[in-house]
């Protein structure tokens, strides 16, 4: 009895032994690894393009989904409560880090993380000051920073003012709760009579009334619609184009995709790809160590103009002179 006692004794130990040594040369645990949350805001291309371009930035930086670090994604599908409660869900599923795309992702990420120590980056944030998300560009010191989508504001009326000489009003849907919005159209409005233009705005609140705002934007007469980054109107791009393509009036996007896939005649666009590595870059710079309540934000400017003939051609517009040699974006 003894004998068979001491014998299942050894058994024990030595498959705990060997379960103790898999562990230890099977390399980290999915447990040990970083947990990185990433919360985007909606399914528009343009964000798509920013969370591969975060993607790519952590993984050549050594941050490699399911070997080196675990990522958390969740798609808010554009609506507020949505993007709020997967906020506080990697709050307390203990994120290492929340990666926030778009600044109606980056501003409830920052409010549920900021208490709980966990640092936030956020990705194509129009005005980071004005969201409340950062102190200064230099030096945020809120525990947020990352990249901020600086738009053209004087090539895109450049642009509209050569496809459309004869233009003199540009309509501008936004929604009145994002503040990136409410950043762009500001600009719009002090910059638009240098080039002879008037500016006609109509706020709308959610996706429920993009319909009915660009039906008054066309009923107004506009010469043309121009469009932010609006989150909201984007998602819903097609409610747009389904009021200004019959009354002939074109649109102008605020980067390509809105070109390639949403209708628009033409952009001065950035390369949000670009934007999303350099946000993943950071992420993967705090993960190792570097302080965020120092590290600055990155304002991406760098832009360039693209144009769709075939949304061209359904206003009989010509490629101007100057954007002869501007890339061409069709669907």
């Amino acid at each position: 009895m003894k004998k068979a006692m001491k014998k299942c004794l050894i058994l024990m130990l030595t498959l705990a032994m060997i379960v103790s040594a898999s562990a230890c040369s099977g390399g980290p645990q999915e447990e040990d690894l970083p947990k990185i949350g990433i919360l985007q805001f909606a399914p528009h291309a343009s964000l798509d393009n920013c969370y591969n371009g975060i993607v790519q930035g952590l993984a050549e930086a050594g941050f490699k989904d399911g070997e080196t670090c675990t990522i958390e994604f969740v798609n808010g599908q554009g609506e507020s409560e949505t993007n709020a409660l997967a906020a506080a869900n990697f709050v307390n599923n203990g994120m290492d880090i929340i990666i926030a795309i778009a600044t109606p992702s980056a501003m409830p990420a920052y409010a549920a993380a900021k208490d709980a120590g966990i640092p936030v980056i956020f990705s194509a944030v129009s005005d980071p000051l004005g969201a409340g998300l950062v102190k200064s560009l230099e030096e945020p010191n809120t525990g947020a920073t990352g990249t901020s989508d600086g738009l053209n504001y004087e090539g895109q009326l450049q642009m509209i003012r050569a496809f459309q000489p004869e233009a003199e009003t540009i309509g501008i849907l936004y929604t009145t709760s994002e503040a990136n919005s409410l950043a762009q159209l500001e600009n719009y409005q002090a910059l638009a009579g240098s080039f002879g233009f008037e500016i006609v705005s109509v706020g709308v609140t959610d996706a429920s009334e993009v319909a009915s705002g660009a039906a008054s934007l066309v009923a107004s007469g506009v010469d043309c619609i121009n469009n932010l980054t609006d989150n909201n109107v984007v998602n819903n791009f097609s409610m747009v184009t389904a009021a200004a393509d019959p009354a002939g009036i074109p649109c102008y996007g605020s980067e390509e995709e809105q070109v390639a896939k949403y209708g628009c005649v033409a952009s001065e666009t950035l390369d949000y790809v670009a934007l999303g590595h350099t946000t993943g870059t950071m992420a993967a710079e705090v993960l190792s160590g570097s302080e965020i309540l120092t590290m600055a934000v990155q304002v991406v400017t760098d832009s360039e103009p693209v144009y769709s003939s075939v949304n061209m051609g359904k206003f009989e517009l010509v490629l101007p002179e100057a954007y002869q040699s501007a890339r061409e974006r069709n669907e």
